[in-house]
């Protein structure tokens, strides 16, 4: 059987949706029922449990966990489906009185990442986050799942031929795996560093997922990235090198697509992936406009982003999906500095593609910055760093240090202050930094939500 075989067969499952705080329980309803259809479940029923505190032994009330085990014998359920993260013992302790598998919100997210793996990175990535999760199940010896198919939900990948595994064997893997990973986050890097050296900007597109990232990738590119509507289409990392106008020529990076409460697991074992968002020039924050959920999603996004390190970045905000809004038209919104912010389109129905270009190269077109800097003569690299790039204007040397005037390209020397960023207390004149325009400032000139 094929490692990542998807089984074919949707396993009836019932959903059980905890509800601790009322705001989020429709919207994360919503979207746990999109996350158990797209890991190929048939949905027999759904089941909220109402809590405070999770309790330590079946994280959800007694009651409400016979209630649960009712169901599952009378509708002949093989799965249950929990939309919280539960501790192995939970796991093991719901299993034992439901009668039934259990797989919580984790164990269901790492599934369809094991059904959405094409690349080899990809598949080392979810091997090492589905491994990552089952070790700290081990516990349980495996038993209830003798008699269970091969290809079930949460069993695919890894789980399929790594049962018998013992912590020792997999702990093994786990750091072969790692080596093997941080292999391929050498070879991006190498990548990365030609690009740069060539002074061509890369941008990225992050997103909440489904919000239209790789329909609007292939859009710009000309690409044939997988799209559908459905959640975390696409896995794996898609770069390609596109001219923007003849003096412009950028490389676009297709991502992972984000959710609320991405796992841990995840975040760790994607650090190569998401490596591409971390060093590029500029991230275009793609939203599904016409979501009713989109202010939270941008939230679940930013913070995500700021997990990973990326939170400064600089981005340009692309509101999609303008043709399904009542009233939505093209439009670029700008900043105090006239700079533009945000772009309105439809990547969909190519509606706005022109303007963002345009937003694009306005962002991004080579230009200069020029500073005097002053290097101590214990930074002796920082100053062989700079000599290095060629952009050394004029300097003076005293038995302090360098006094230097530098002249580079802008997008340079943002990379440079990210790999180096001793160099902003070494820069003399740093220009001032206008405050940005309040997202919901600009967000109450558009068109209302229908």
């Amino acid at each position: 059987m094929d490692f990542f075989e998807r089984h074919e067969g949707g396993e009836r499952a019932i959903l059980l949706h905890v509800e601790q705080r009322a705001a989020d329980s429709n919207e994360d309803l919503v979207e746990f029922r999109e996350l158990a259809h797209s890991a190929g479940a048939e949905i027999l029923a759904e089941i909220v449990a109402n809590i405070r505190t999770p309790g330590s032994r079946l994280f959800i009330g007694k009651g409400k966990a016979e209630e649960l085990a009712e169901l599952v014998a009378s509708l002949d359920a093989e799965l249950v489906l929990v939309n919280a993260p539960l501790s192995p013992s939970q796991e093991r302790n719901l299993e034992a009185l439901i009668k039934c598998r259990v797989l919580d919100r984790t164990g269901l997210i790492l599934d369809i990442f094991a059904q959405r793996a094409r690349s080899h990175e990809g598949k080392l990535q979810v091997e090492l986050a589905q491994l990552s999760h089952l070790a700290t199940r081990l516990v349980r010896g495996w038993t209830h799942l003798d008699s269970q198919r091969g290809g079930a939900i949460g069993l695919r990948g890894p789980g399929e031929t790594q049962l018998e595994m013992d912590r020792r064997l997999i702990g093994a893997r786990i750091t072969r795996l790692r080596e093997r990973i941080a292999g391929v986050r050498r070879q991006r890097a190498e990548g990365r560093k030609g690009r740069q050296q060539s002074d061509m900007p890369t941008v990225a597109l992050v997103g909440y997922t489904n919000a239209g990232k790789s329909t609007l990738f292939n859009a710009l590119t000309v690409a044939e990235s997988f799209t559908a509507n459905q959640l975390f289409a696409t896995l794996d990392t898609t770069l390609r090198r596109v001219e923007l106008t003849p003096q412009l020529t950028v490389v676009f990076a297709d991502t992972v697509g984000f959710i609320r409460h991405l796992p841990h697991e995840l975040v760790s074992a994607f650090r190569s992936t998401l490596e591409e968002t971390l060093e590029a020039d500029l991230l275009l924050h793609v939203v599904d406009a016409a979501s009713p959920e989109r202010d939270r999603q941008i939230e679940d996004v930013e913070a995500v982003l700021k997990e990973i390190g990326a939170g400064a970045m600089p981005r340009l905000t692309v509101m999609n999906k303008i043709d399904q809004l009542e009233g939505g038209a093209v439009h670029v919104d700008r900043d105090a500095r006239d700079e533009p912010v945000r772009v309105w389109i439809s990547a969909q129905e190519k509606q706005g593609l022109d303007e963002l270009r345009e937003a694009l190269a306005e962002r991004l077109e080579p230009s200069t910055v020029s500073h005097r800097l002053f290097v101590p003569m214990a930074d002796g690299r920082l100053y062989a760093l700079l000599q290095g790039e060629g952009g050394v204007v004029s300097e003076d040397c005293d038995e302090t240090g360098w006094h230097l005037e530098i002249q580079l390209p802008v997008a340079r020397w943002g990379q440079l202050l990210k790999q180096e960023p001793a160099l902003e207390h070494m820069v003399l004149d740093p220009p001032p930094a206008p405050e940005p325009e309040p997202f919901e400032q600009a967000l109450s000139a558009r068109t209302e939500l229908p």
